[in-house]
């Protein structure tokens, strides 16, 4: 394995592997303001939405090839 995939490769782990913590942290903090299914699926929708959009940007970049 060269080293510049080794790179990519533990760069899609290290952005997954923040992103998973970003998701505990929104679901901890729905959690201790005890916000219910609703407040728990808004907080979810609305700073999840960040994060999407960091996906899509990706996704568009592998596929046009840029």
């Amino acid at each position: 394995m060269e080293f510049e995939q080794f790179e990519d490769l533990m760069l899609y782990i290290g952005l997954a592997a923040i992103m998973a913590f970003m998701m505990f942290i929104i679901y901890d903090l729905g959690k201790r303001s005890n916000a219910g299914k609703f407040g728990m699926a808004v907080l979810f929708f609305a700073l999840g939405l960040g994060m999407l959009g960091f996906i899509i940007k990706g996704v568009l970049k592998v596929t046009m090839n840029i």
